[in-house]
């Protein structure tokens, strides 16, 4: 199977013993009732077997729709999958399920991450020093600027140990827009700000960065942040200009086997025509730069 016969949103490529795992939003489920999640497996990232499923609704399960942006982690000997889960009734929640292998099975593991009375989404994990932050969107349902938020997980991962802070809004970045259908689909009046899809990663010049998408000039974007103290704490600084400025989102980077620095995300944001659009990354005169595999 070759990558643009791939139909998932919000890709995630986990490299694991010789082996790209890469995970996804199922887009024929992204919009209504959601059965699970599946992987693709790939040696050269190129031709993929699959897809396998990794996790499947139990009949009792209590989300029955958002399973989102599934992100695969080894951590002391198993495999978590951080994962969006939502439904009637339900706001929307970052949770974990676990597995002995990459390819699942995985069930559900500890408690939701984010707060009850919260509706969040796009959880992604960052390791320092002993310490697993998880930073995610507090969405534009109760936070209409679209926060970043991060919390501090208990060691063992089974929920958070510390409140939630703001990292950064939508707002603070000059390419960001409103969306212009915010009150025609979702009901809210004035401007309504999109965070989604945040990932960690440094560069060769040791400064952290975030990317991050949402909604630019008409269209999906991503676009980067800088923490300017090098922690996850920040302050973090909004790049000008984004790095994919149109139809395309909720990306992340990762390293190939070679060493090499590679962004993922789906393109177009069409729905049921998203595939996963692989970029390589690399700095450019101290700038973020995407190129064409």
């Amino acid at each position: 199977m070759h990558t643009n016969e791939i139909n998932i949103r919000d890709p995630y490529v986990f490299a694991y013993e010789g082996i790209y795992y890469l995970y996804g939003t199922r887009s024929d489920t992204c919009w209504g009732k959601a059965e699970g999640f599946d992987c693709y497996m790939s040696p050269d990232m190129e031709n993929w077997k699959g897809p396998v499923e990794i996790f499947r609704r139990p009949e009792d399960f209590f989300a029955t729709e958002s399973f989102w942006a599934p992100e695969c982690y080894q951590y002391e000997n198993s495999f978590y999958l951080l994962t969006t889960f939502g439904g009637t009734g339900i706001k929307k929640g970052i949770y974990l399920l676990r597995a002995e292998r990459p390819e699942g099975p995985f069930s559900l593991y500890g408690k939701r991450l984010t707060p009850d009375g919260w509706a969040c989404i796009d959880g992604t994990l960052y390791f320092s020093e002993e310490r697993i932050y998880m930073v995610f969107s507090h969405s534009f349902e109760d936070s209409p600027e679209g926060d970043i938020c991060m919390v501090e997980l208990e060691p063992d991962l089974t929920g958070a140990k510390t409140e939630p802070v703001v990292l950064f809004s939508a707002r603070e970045a000059a390419w960001a827009r409103p969306v212009p259908f915010a009150e025609q689909e979702f009901g809210i009046k004035g401007d309504v700000y999109l965070t989604d899809g945040p990932c960690l990663f440094r560069m060769e010049d040791g400064k952290l960065y975030m990317t991050w998408s949402s909604w630019s000039e008409g269209s999906y974007a991503v676009g980067v942040a800088v923490s300017e103290t090098g922690d996850i704490h920040g302050s973090w600084r909004q790049l000008p200009e984004p790095i994919w400025p149109q139809n395309g989102g909720h990306g992340m980077v990762f390293q190939s086997f070679s060493g090499e620095r590679y962004f993922v995300l789906h393109y177009p944001n069409d729905l049921k025509k998203e595939h996963p659009c692989f970029q390589k990354l690399f700095m450019d005169n101290g700038r973020i730069t995407l190129a064409k595999m």
